[in-house]
């Protein structure tokens, strides 16, 4: 099968507040989530607002190379 053609593709999501402060070690980790987009409908990098754990409120996360 041709797996570099597939319409939806897997994306790893992360924090934006959290990769800033872990520089000055505030937080304890960087939290990441992982879902899918529809390659040909959203060809640029997806934002989208969730929670995070370690900063205890909803941030942007970004999505990530793999």
């Amino acid at each position: 099968m041709a797996k570099g053609k597939d319409v939806r593709v897997r994306v790893i999501l992360e924090c934006t507040s959290c990769v800033r402060n872990n520089v000055n070690k505030k937080s304890t980790g960087i939290s990441r989530y992982i879902t899918q987009k529809n390659r040909h409908n959203t060809s640029s990098r997806l934002e989208l607002k969730k929670f995070c754990p370690y900063c205890h409120r909803h941030t942007i996360h970004r999505e990530i190379k793999k």
